[in-house]
């Protein structure tokens, strides 16, 4: 392994690679930093835009834009008590009190060194895990794939809405728009109307980009025609607090730094569960063990600690099943399998004996990338916060024509811009119904996988369902899912 990390090293330690990852990483936090935007618009407006690269720079591009989103949020969370996204949330608790003690640039170097330990602890975990995740994978048939998946698509639809009952009917309304096209099998027409545009099925961009940035988008346009206030002035005591983070005072929270990584990695592992989930059960780890929990609230550095290295740990993580099974570890995973598919990478157990280097090019990759996030953070931290405050008036209608942009260039059809419309508005109805947007576009990517692994079984085992009796391994992911479902519907 160590041998084919360096030869990674080698493949990924160039000039054009290193500009990719920065950009990546750039374009991340400055859209992390936008309250109401994050690391999936970005990955879903920018994925169509990797279409003409070569698979390397582009999967370490937007492996980059996932890095510095998630952690971009933590700036107008600090800076703004306003989360640029959900798994910010947990680090305004004790950002924006260290800001109003003037401590702002203090509380954003916590961040930041939080977010690159997190991140650097998960891709060790990530390399080291990958492959005996990938080898047993390997002894996985289509009966276990499928017991997989549905486990996956109970766990999402557990804990991503209020009502799983509304969860399971997005998932499956995923699964059924995966199947609009021809039969994998005979080649027959389904749902397409004639239409040859849907031959080869709805484009995962399009629903992407709709469902997730533009019904976004829309919905936050319509906030400000209804005049709802686009900035909030940071208020620091000014002359107060210290601005100065000696990197000893820092490590010496070395208990919740390790702690917040692992929590965050083990839930990155675990399709479905997300980033949010991470950053608060961290925070919430973080303030039971403190001896003094009646501090986290108040401006308390180990509260952004907590939920910054959780949340960050999880974009390694959530690789690995990712990499190792070709199930994503939560929306933006699902939104990389879509980038490596254009790339002509087929996710799950041979992607490591098929793509190897391509792989660990990639790991060599997302490892420097920690260190290129350390200095970009580092030398915008300064000018972070006028990005946060840019009125959204202004940042809105140039994402709204990326948006467009991003889906017409793969195929250069406008068939496929009146579908990301369309699923706008799909985005935007789940979103004012609280149905829940992420499990419907997870359902459609996974949709073709679960449709394939279950007819196989079928076919195998003569549609004899006993069989997942003979399988262990099918029979403790179905237990797996009647138990998720079960609790899920008693709360």
């Amino acid at each position: 392994m160590i041998e084919s990390l360096l030869t990674g090293f080698e493949a990924a330690f160039t000039l054009v690679n290193l500009a990719f990852i920065a950009a990546g990483i750039t374009l991340g936090i400055l859209i992390g930093a936008i309250p109401g935007l994050g690391s999936v618009t970005a990955l879903a407006i920018l994925i169509p835009i990797t279409f003409y690269m070569s698979p390397l720079p582009a999967i370490a591009f937007l492996v980059g834009v996932n890095k510095g989103g998630t952690s971009g949020g933590a700036i107008p969370a600090i800076l703004l008590n306003s989360p640029g996204t959900p798994e910010a949330a947990a680090s305004a608790f004790d950002g924006y009190p260290m800001t109003q003690r003037g401590e702002a640039k203090r509380a954003m170097k916590f961040a930041l060194y939080s977010s690159v330990t997190g991140d650097m602890i998960s891709d060790v975990l990530l390399i080291a895990l990958v492959v005996p995740f990938a080898a047993v994978a390997l002894q996985f048939g289509p009966l276990e794939y499928t017991a997989i998946l549905l486990f996956a698509f109970s766990l999402l639809a557990g804990i991503s809405s209020s009502s799983p009952t509304k969860g399971l009917i997005a998932i499956f309304g995923g699964v059924f728009l995966s199947t609009i096209g021809l039969d994998p099998v005979d080649s027959t027409q389904r749902m397409t109307f004639d239409q040859v545009n849907l031959y080869d099925g709805l484009s995962i961009s399009a629903v992407a980009i709709g469902c997730l940035a533009l019904a976004s988008v829309v919905e936050q346009m319509f906030d400000l025609r209804r005049g709802s206030v686009e900035t909030t002035e940071v208020k620091q005591a000014e002359g107060k607090g210290t601005t100065v983070l000696p990197i000893g005072e820092f490590l010496s929270h070395w208990k919740t730094i390790g702690r917040s990584a692992l929590i965050g990695s083990g839930v990155g592992m675990l399709p479905g569960l997300g980033v949010t989930l991470a950053a608060f059960l961290s925070y919430g780890a973080a303030k039971r063990a403190s001896p003094e929990p009646e501090s986290f609230g108040k401006g308390n550095p180990q509260g952004i600690i907590a939920t910054e290295a959780a949340n960050s740990a999880v974009v390694g993580a959530n690789l690995v099943p990712t990499i190792a099974l070709g199930v994503p570890g939560n929306i933006a995973a699902a939104l990389l399998i879509g980038a490596f598919i254009i790339h002509g990478i087929v996710p799950g157990p041979f992607m490591m004996t098929m793509h190897g280097d391509l792989i660990y090019a990639l790991f060599a990759s997302m490892l420097m990338a920690n260190g290129v996030h350390l200095l970009i953070g580092k030398l915008g931290i300064p000018i972070w916060s006028l990005v946060a405050k840019t009125p959204k008036s202004v940042i809105l209608p140039p994402v709204l024509i990326l948006c467009i942009v991003g889906v017409y260039l793969p195929g250069q059809s406008l068939f496929d811009v009146g579908i990301m419309l369309a699923f706008a508005g799909v985005g935007l109805a789940m979103r004012r119904t609280g149905f829940p947007v992420v499990c419907l576009v997870i359902g459609f990517l996974l949709g073709g996988m679960l449709e394939t692994s279950l007819r196989q079984s079928l076919l195998l085992h003569k549609s004899d369902l006993s069989a997942m009796l003979g399988s262990p391994i099918a029979l403790v992911f179905i237990v797996l899912t009647l138990v998720v479902l079960v609790r899920a519907f008693k709360r």
